[in-house]
């Protein structure tokens, strides 16, 4: 094994942790640079409860926060940015099944301070190196009264902002604990600008509001005529929400190693303004989370900037996240990817083949086919060789296996699907070798339809399949409400089906770019062989929609938003904007933004979704072929939510940079400042920026191209148009 380089080696400084009795008989102050513990405040521990109390600040004293024990005994904090609160007092515990509430009546046991500056390398990611340093605390909270029951808080300060979560020690009398609710609270000291999607317990395919905290409305928001399955039971939000204070304060709300519980949205009310978690529920089972002790909660997560683009720059919620379990994943490389998916959006092809299913449950041919079948021998030959001719190393293959005839709008789907049965006009072996002649490899796709449970009885076969294959990434998808009925996408049992794939996965170097999928948070780090994922309203819409598909500024909001949470497989790249198979829809960004989104909307796999035809002889195609997908380092160069966004990659191992630029419905100039270019270095600069005549309703493939010498010495001036973009690559002299 090869020894890691020094400054990879966990680095931990003299005060790591301090154990620190509950109280003495005086009055306690204990400081220790970065930290400052107040125990027992009032004279001679005459109020116990009133004083426990424990000040943490983050290793810059950016951010403070204080943990305390109110008059009732209830756990709780508050959250300060440079002296000034973004949480006011708020408040934490349970409620369980057949179990009191752990609300009240508690009292302060013992603290543990300690703190933590290490490095870690991303095997893939928007930046290679990553620091993890923070100050923590542990402490330990116990029932005054009898049974005694035990709860730990764990908190962390960062300088991009700071997190908590809950542990169950083991307790006498029970094995186990019923969560019927989770009663964290999120106090905000204003009615924040907020961006923000409704609490759904299935999608996260709505399109962004942006309203005050007090306008969030979120039951209004349930028709969603575009797909199967949406449930919204309440005003609440989907994480990540991100807010912006009068102030000019920027907070994201999210939650990070979601492991074996149910997903967090978090409830609104909006005359307080206060923020609850809410967990996805199952209409199953009478409580959200079952879980054997001992065991901890996901952290929940609050990312806080002055600049909205150091959202974005954030590794919080990675850094929450165990170090990688895996060890090599370089059987999986970052790669751009065509694919048979685009056409059957715009009617061209189809997934099924016409296929039917006789009394026994086999799919029979039976010789009427009805010709429109996308994922033919022939039709996917020609997609290899397109990619093998413009620098592209994968091509996803959509609607290859039998049972596509019976995948939605039927109830009993359980059993359909099929994970290793070609269609009887599909080679799947001869493909695979072709694919490896050519230096391209072939997504594998597995359409659940939403039964987790016949999935999972084809995991190890299916993957097994890929390996002998040489396919080594596969697309999942949850298409439907899920069988067995009265379970969400996004509740427990699903979260751990989720996780079961993904192991399983590994097992058979197979990487997984999930769609319906479970939210992101941060797992990557853990698993790298979670590459990627939906979880929004993607480009598919722009087709779908009768409604003018995705507005936009849905992409400006997604990058300060749900980009938060991890990588999205968006399928940019068209570059027939007015889709001339779908009279009435459009997609609604120019040519200049389709490019500009490949650095934009960060994913280790990108597709260039259009039709091959559609590239054939367009000059901008050169940005495709050129641009990276795996970063050195990342630079959010400017933005604000909702209305813009630049910002700047460095390929790895070829010191090449890309800029993308995008802009919502609003023409404006951005300038450029090259001081984040290596000193001393030329670049060849290749700009794709919007035409004169560029609008995303009007001329929306009206685009310039130009070609000049850039350094770090370099600040240009640039024009964006309504919808548009700027795309540049950048190769070293």
């Amino acid at each position: 094994m090869t020894q890691k380089p020094e400054h990879f080696q966990t680095k931990k400084n003299a005060l790591k942790r301090i154990a620190v009795p509950k109280c003495s008989p005086m009055n306690q102050s204990f400081l220790t640079g970065v930290f400052t513990l107040l125990l027992c405040a009032l004279s001679g521990c005459q109020n116990a409860l009133e004083a426990d109390a424990l000040t943490l600040n983050s290793p810059e004293q950016t951010h403070r926060i204080d943990i305390y024990l109110d008059e009732a005994g209830r756990p709780g904090y508050r959250v300060l940015r440079k002296g000034n609160p973004v949480i006011d007092s708020s408040g934490l515990g349970f409620e369980f099944k057949n179990q009191p509430a752990l609300l009240n009546g508690m009292r302060w046991v013992e603290s543990e301070l300690f703190s933590e500056d290490e490095t870690w390398e991303m095997p893939w990611g928007e930046q290679r190196e990553v620091r993890n340093h923070y100050n923590g605390a542990r402490i330990v909270l116990e029932e005054q009264e009898p049974p005694g029951r035990r709860l730990i808080l764990n908190f962390r300060a960062y300088e991009d902002g700071i997190a908590f979560r809950y542990e169950f020690p083991e307790q006498e009398g029970t094995d186990s604990l019923l969560i019927t609710a989770e009663k964290s609270e999120f106090k905000l000291t204003g009615d924040h600008m907020s961006w923000w999607i409704p609490g759904d317990w299935d999608i996260y395919e709505h399109l962004y509001n942006t309203t005050r905290v007090s306008e969030i409305n979120a039951l209004s928001k349930q028709d969603h005529p575009n797909l199967a399955s949406t449930y919204i039971p309440e005003n609440a939000v989907n994480t990540p929400v991100t807010m912006r204070s009068d102030e000019g304060v920027h907070l994201s709300f999210h939650e990070a190693d979601l492991t074996d519980y149910a997903g967090m949205t978090l409830k609104v009310d909006p005359d307080k303004l206060m923020l609850s978690s809410a967990l996805v529920g199952s209409d199953r089972m009478d409580y959200k989370v079952g879980r054997a002790l001992p065991f901890h909660t996901p952290w929940r997560t609050i990312q806080i900037a002055d600049r909205a683009g150091d959202l974005i720059e954030s590794r919080l919620i990675e850094n929450l996240n165990e170090p990688n379990k895996l060890g090599d994943v370089s059987w999986f490389t970052p790669m751009k990817y065509v694919g048979i998916w685009w056409e059957m959006h715009l009617g061209i092809a189809t997934w099924d083949y016409g296929m039917t299913m006789d009394e026994s449950g086999r799919w029979v041919d039976t010789g009427k086919a009805h010709g429109k079948h996308g994922a033919t021998t022939e039709n996917t030959r020609r997609y290899i060789d397109f990619a093998a001719a413009n620098n592209i190393k994968g091509v996803l293959v959509e609607g290859w296996n039998t049972g596509w005839e019976r995948w939605i709008g039927f109830e009993d789907r359980e059993g359909v699907f099929d994970f290793v049965t070609p269609y009887p006009d599909y080679d799947i072996e001869a493909l695979a070798a072709y694919g490896r002649e050519k230096g391209v490899e072939i997504i594998m796709h597995h359409e659940t339809s939403a039964t987790p449970r016949t999935y999972e009885q084809q995991l190890d076969t299916a993957f097994a399949l890929m390996n002998d294959l040489g396919m080594h990434s596969v697309k999942t998808g949850y298409v439907g409400k899920i069988i067995p009925k009265g379970e969400y996408h996004h509740g427990q049992w699903m979260v751990n089906h989720y996780r079961n794939v993904l192991e399983t996965a590994s097992k058979y170097q197979v990487a997984i770019n999930a769609h319906e999928p479970i939210k992101a948070t941060g797992l990557r780090r853990t698993y790298p062989n979670a590459i990627s994922r939906e979880g929004l309203r993607g480009q598919e819409f722009n087709a779908w929609s009768v409604e003018g598909g995705n507005p936009p500024e849905h992409l400006p909001i997604v990058a300060f938003t749900r980009m938060l949470a991890g990588p999205i497989d968006f399928t940019p790249g068209i570059f027939d904007i007015g889709l001339k198979q779908k009279p009435g829809n459009q997609i609604n960004t120019t040519l200049a933004q389709q490019l500009a989104l490949y650095v934009v909307i960060y994913s280790p796999i990108q597709m260039a979704c259009d039709l091959p035809e559609n590239y054939e002889g367009q000059p901008a195609f050169e940005f495709i072929r050129e641009v990276g997908v795996d970063w050195e380092q990342s630079k959010v160069l400017s933005g604000e939510v909702g209305d813009f966004v630049a910002i700047a990659r460095e390929e790895r191992e070829t010191g090449n940079w890309f800029v993308g630029a995008i802009t919502d419905e609003g023409s404006r100039d951005l300038e450029i400042d090259f001081s984040f270019l290596p000193e001393g270095v030329r670049f060849q600069a290749t700009v794709y920026q919007d035409g004169p005549q560029a609008h995303y309703m009007e001329n929306p493939t009206d685009i310039d191209i130009e070609k000049s010498t850039i350094d770090r010495n370099s600040k240009i001036n640039y024009h964006l148009a309504a919808g548009g973009g700027l795309a540049i690559s950048l190769i070293r002299e």
